[in-house]
């Protein structure tokens, strides 16, 4: 018989947390996150994605052991100011149970039709900036910080409980050695003139964090258009800027600016901390820390986080000022490999940035979709 519990209390939350250390013990394509980080994220005190959304968090229990664990996740500006009718799920991870994950999704689906809701979507988090998607190709493959990893099952329990393909992810790779500089560099030295627009360069993180707000708003509006765009309030603004700015090297955060210093398109990229991850397995202290160090440090694979263009700016070339920037920076460090996260397959615009660069499909995931 299975059992499903809400996880309230801190030692509960704590178990869910353990849950997916325990599911992928020794996994060598598994990257732990922090634990602290995780528990930090499910608390309503510290994560202001609770100011307008609501989430709960369950287990399952199979002979007093637990097999299961999901998030139910309602992003009311979703709802209301979108009219998107939706209840996601998320931080789902489950034994090879048909039955386990479908009684976990019948606590979410409860919750959408509590609420009078019209469909459920996930895997997904609070927002644009959580992780997202099953995986559906590249088991082999190292994960990152930035995504969740998976079994192939999760993909067949879906479809087998009438879960149907949403939205689809393509992950890609790069080798450094094959990214030509001449397909952007005279481009920039252009756009740079044409448009009175300069990149910004940092090597300090404090230099750069007067810019951040406004690369926030830049986020916002760039990504506005996309049909799964939900916006970051300030409040969250202001909870990512002390989570990841800091964790990010300033050299690998670069804006474009115009004439009166108005934002035009930012860039961030982050060392890949995937390995360091396995090796702090889930903890900072005593000695996690210095592992995340030394890939900052070191590291000769980076992954393109984010890149945003004012929407007005999106089709005059600026990311060849970035790409150039960055492409100076890389060579200095000895970069080998670039990966870029997710990105949602039919944004074409995001493909075309990418295509004189060679890139590689390494990876796919998917959300998935039911009506309530």
């Amino acid at each position: 018989m299975i059992e499903i519990k809400q996880a309230i209390t801190p030692k509960e939350l704590k178990l869910f947390v353990q849950f997916s250390f325990d599911l992928y013990k020794n996994h060598p394509y598994w990257v732990p996150p922090l634990k602290a980080d995780e528990l930090e994220t499910f608390d309503k005190d510290k994560n202001p994605a609770f100011e307008t959304a609501e989430a709960y968090f369950y287990l399952a229990y199979k002979n007093n052991k637990i097999v299961g664990k999901i998030a139910a996740i309602i992003n009311w500006n979703e709802v209301n100011l979108q009219n998107k009718k939706k209840v996601r799920f998320g931080w789902w991870d489950v034994i090879d149970d048909l039955e386990v994950t479908k009684a976990l999704l019948n606590k979410v689906e409860e919750l959408g039709k509590k609420h009078k809701l019209e469909h459920i979507e996930g895997p997904m988090g609070f927002s644009n900036l959580d992780k997202v998607g099953v995986m559906t190709e590249g088991f082999d493959t190292i994960g990152s910080m930035i995504t969740w990893y998976n079994f192939p099952y999760y993909k067949d329990h879906l479809v087998h409980l009438g879960y149907e393909i949403e939205k689809e992810y393509v992950e890609n790779r790069m080798l450094f050695k094959n990214i030509k500089p001449e397909f952007f560099y005279k481009a920039q030295e252009l756009i740079k003139r044409r448009y009175e627009l300069k990149p910004l360069n940092f090597t300090k993180t404090k230099d750069l964090m007067p810019y951040v707000d406004k690369m926030f708003d830049l986020f916002n509006d760039s990504y506005a258009s996309l049909s799964s765009f939900v916006a970051i309030t300030d409040i969250q603004k202001e909870y990512f800027k002390k989570k990841y700015i800091s964790f990010i090297n300033p050299e690998y955060i670069k804006f474009v600016v115009d004439k009166n210093q108005e934002m035009v398109a930012f860039g961030i990229v982050m060392p890949s901390f995937g390995k360091a991850l396995q090796k702090a397995n889930g903890k900072l202290f005593p000695f996690g820390i210095f592992h995340l160090l030394k890939a900052k440090k070191e590291s000769k694979e980076v992954l393109f986080y984010l890149i945003g263009v004012k929407p007005d700016y999106q089709s005059k070339g600026v990311t060849a000022i970035l790409f150039n920037e960055f492409h100076e920076n890389f060579t200095k460090k000895g970069i080998e490999v670039c990966v870029r996260t997710p990105e949602l397959e039919d944004n074409i615009a995001i493909q075309q940035i990418w295509k004189h660069f060679q890139p590689e499909i390494f990876r796919r995931r998917k959300t998935y979709i039911k009506k309530l």
